[in-house]
């Protein structure tokens, strides 16, 4: 049986074991239109391939990422460009359905 305490130390982040599942992930948080759900998906992915890591990869602090990717995050493209670069990502545009 699942306890109250399962569910709060649930961590997505120790579940996206391959670049198939982060961009599945993050495809579904880009769906969302919601940039504070964007916004924390790539904070997961990033504690998922470590911080410290991606951090270096970007060229910025690692507590600058985690500012960025925080729940009161909101990174400019500047920031955002080399996260993606750094997950082995890169932004598409599409046109929206009707």
């Amino acid at each position: 049986m699942i306890s109250v305490n399962d569910l709060k130390n649930f961590d997505p982040a120790e579940y996206l074991e391959s670049d198939e599942d982060i961009a599945i992930f993050l495809d579904e948080a880009f769906k969302s239109g919601s940039a504070k759900h964007i916004v924390n998906a790539l904070g997961i992915v990033a504690r998922a391939k470590g911080m410290t890591q991606v951090a270096q990869q970007c060229g910025i602090r690692r507590e600058q990422l985690y500012q960025s990717l925080g729940e009161s995050g909101n990174p400019t493209l500047q920031t955002l460009l080399p996260i993606l670069q750094a997950l082995g990502l890169q932004l598409d545009v599409s046109l929206k359905r009707a």
